[in-house]
């Protein structure tokens, strides 16, 4: 406790954050940075009281957790790891992670919790030094999509960046939007630097990135298969490109995209064949197939027989 007293007994500089702590959120910031769009959910300084557990979530965007004050741990999937001030993490999309603040002490968190979409190449601008801002950005967006789940030091002082924010929104002054979105990008960049090289490579490997990214990419395949679906939407939910999603693919035994696409919606047209009295063509349509004779084509190639056919061989056998 006394080390503790000693930290509280010095000023704390983001107190002033909690005067109106949606200050950031509100502004509805969403701009364009390289070739990526980025909106902000949360951008906040919040207090988790001791020993107050938020328990296991996960989220489609990126998150970033920054703990100015006291201590605790996160659990980031199956792992625990614990927290102390001057340190942060990053939970990508998909990522189910567990935060419990310490008994004694409790925890601050600065979040920053932002949705990042790749834009159309055709909305890209060339010129006017654009095509550096769309390296750099090309760069920090492939080493946050490579992130460890681990936390690690802010030794690049991301920190700071959260208070220069607040501190341009509540002078109101000419240049403050500017300020603002510059110290969310260096939020963005100042994390990234901290497990990249001056060359941008990943210094530290990570915890299966591969493996985490298959699962991202098989739960979003899942939830979404019954409606139109290209490896284009998959690669761009789990922020990588088609060839490296393509590449996932390969290293856990899946041929194509369409062939695993495919193949689970014919699992599931099975399922309902054999566990309703649902006609052939409304199962075709709940299960992604708008086409009732292409269903047939590609049903008989993968069974051996029609629809009808596998239904009535499996009911007769139960």
């Amino acid at each position: 406790m006394e080390s503790d007293s000693k930290v509280s007994a010095r000023p704390y500089p983001y107190a002033i954050m909690k005067e109106k702590m949606d200050a950031l959120e509100r502004l509805d910031l969403h701009f364009r940075w390289g070739r990526y769009g980025i909106r902000v959910l949360k951008w906040h300084l919040t207090t988790f009281k001791p020993g107050q557990l938020i328990k296991f979530h996960k989220h489609s965007e990126f998150e970033f957790h920054f703990v100015p004050r006291g201590k605790g741990t996160v659990t980031l999937i199956d792992h625990i790891y614990k927290l102390n001030s001057g340190m942060f993490y990053l939970t990508g999309p998909g990522v189910v992670h567990q935060q419990t603040a310490d008994n004694r002490s409790g925890m601050e968190e600065l979040c920053l919790h932002v949705d990042i979409t790749r834009l159309p190449d055709g909305e890209d601008q060339e010129g006017w030094g654009s095509e550096w801002e769309n390296k750099e950005s090309e760069a920090c967006m492939q080493a946050l999509a490579d992130f460890p789940l681990r936390p690690f030091m802010d030794q690049h002082d991301a920190m700071t960046c959260f208070l220069q924010a607040y501190m341009a929104w509540r002078s109101g002054e000419l240049g403050a939007y500017t300020t603002i979105r510059q110290s969310l990008i260096q939020i963005l960049l100042r994390a990234a630097k901290a497990t990249v090289d001056r060359d941008g490579q990943q210094m530290l490997p990570s915890r299966d990135i591969q493996a985490h990214r298959f699962e991202m990419a098989q739960q979003y395949i899942y939830d979404n298969y019954a409606r139109p679906l290209t490896l284009q939407e998959v690669a761009d939910r789990i922020q990588i490109s088609t060839r490296q999603l393509q590449r996932v693919f390969h290293r856990y035994g899946v041929s194509s995209f369409s062939s695993y696409l495919e193949d689970f919606r014919l699992q599931r047209i099975c399922e309902e064949l054999i566990e309703t009295s649902n006609t052939v063509e409304s199962i075709a349509v709940n299960h992604g197939f708008t086409n009732t004779n292409y269903l047939f084509q590609v049903f008989k190639k993968k069974m051996g027989m029609t629809p009808l056919a596998y239904r009535q061989r499996h009911q007769l056998n139960a």
